[in-house]
């Protein structure tokens, strides 16, 4: 007898839990994004019913999605996600997913896994062809090649790009690069002064390291060694770091691509001074590996930085 009474007992107790989950649930509907939200889910109110408190929070956050304005204006607990649910092999599930802002985000960003990046700003990482500024005529030159490029690769040259101070020479070959990276072709950015201590450094240290780094940019499909020229010259950098690097990248056939203040006459003469001396038959050899390369286009324009 104790057992029946306890079986009923059991029972009642029971179905007032899954009145009171059904009011609480009837309640949260009078909310139209707790509403919105429960009609794309493909399960049965009783089921839900028992996350309503869960889904209330949910709805929270997809009410900030639906109305915000990007990234900057965020309201969730998580910026660029909301907590929403899913349904997998018919049972609930919770999780953070990307918003539309985000997602966008990430999809502009994806390609520069492509892009190997050493001391270069993040504006310039990120530069777009789309983005580039193109009023100024000076800037015509440096495009067309840039587009021959786009069109003859794998055979065409690079671009030996030379001009004024702050003109936005390497910001156009990394927008050059960024469409390569949206086909998947690596690449890789150097900012050469800044590369060279870094291999110095490494050298004095790891010599895996050393030779990691001098390989990543020996034999990346498309290279940009950028401001060439402002570095100080040194027997070592340019006759054990720069010329194997360019003669093996002209045997292989691989695009190189230079930023300079310097036109190639003033480049030779820069590579032929070192503590050591004077050595213009090394610089001038230098100069016409660079010539058989590339194309020199000269872009002289105002001063984008200052």
């Amino acid at each position: 007898m104790k057992s029946l009474v306890s079986t009923i007992e059991k029972y009642d107790s029971k179905k007032n839990i899954e009145i009171e989950l059904m009011k609480n649930f009837n309640e949260a509907l009078e909310n139209p994004d707790f509403q919105e939200l429960v009609n794309k889910i493909t399960l049965s109110q009783k089921i839900l019913c028992k996350y309503t408190s869960t889904l209330e929070e949910c709805a929270a956050e997809y009410h900030h999605c639906k109305y915000c304005k990007g990234l900057a204006a965020c309201k969730n607990k998580i910026t660029g996600y909301a907590y929403l649910p899913r349904v997998i092999d018919g049972r609930i599930d919770f999780e953070y997913q990307a918003c539309r802002h985000e997602q966008r985000r990430l999809k502009e960003e994806a390609p520069l896994k492509y892009m190997n990046c050493y001391d270069i700003p993040r504006e310039i990482r990120e530069a777009k062809m789309k983005d580039i500024y193109t009023d100024d005529e000076n800037r015509f030159d440096a495009i067309k090649a840039m587009n021959r490029f786009l069109k003859e690769y794998p055979d065409s040259k690079g671009i030996y790009l030379y001009g004024s101070f702050g003109s936005g020479k390497t910001y156009l070959l990394s927008a050059l690069f960024r469409e390569f990276a949206n086909k998947k072709i690596k690449s890789t950015i150097v900012f050469w002064p800044r590369f060279l201590q870094d291999l110095k450094n490494a050298m004095n240290g790891d010599k895996d390291e050393f030779q990691n780094k001098l390989n990543s940019i020996m034999k990346s499909p498309l290279l940009l060694i950028d401001d060439i020229g402002a570095e100080n010259t040194t027997a070592w950098g340019r006759d054990e770091i720069f010329c194997p690097i360019i003669q093996y990248r002209m045997q292989e056939k691989l695009p190189t691509f230079f930023t300079s203040n310097l036109d190639l006459k003033t480049l030779e003469q820069h590579f032929s001074l070192t503590k050591d001396g004077v050595d213009v038959i090394k610089a001038r050899r230098i100069i016409e590996r660079i010539k058989q390369m590339t194309e020199p286009v000269e872009m002289v324009s105002k001063n984008l930085r200052s």
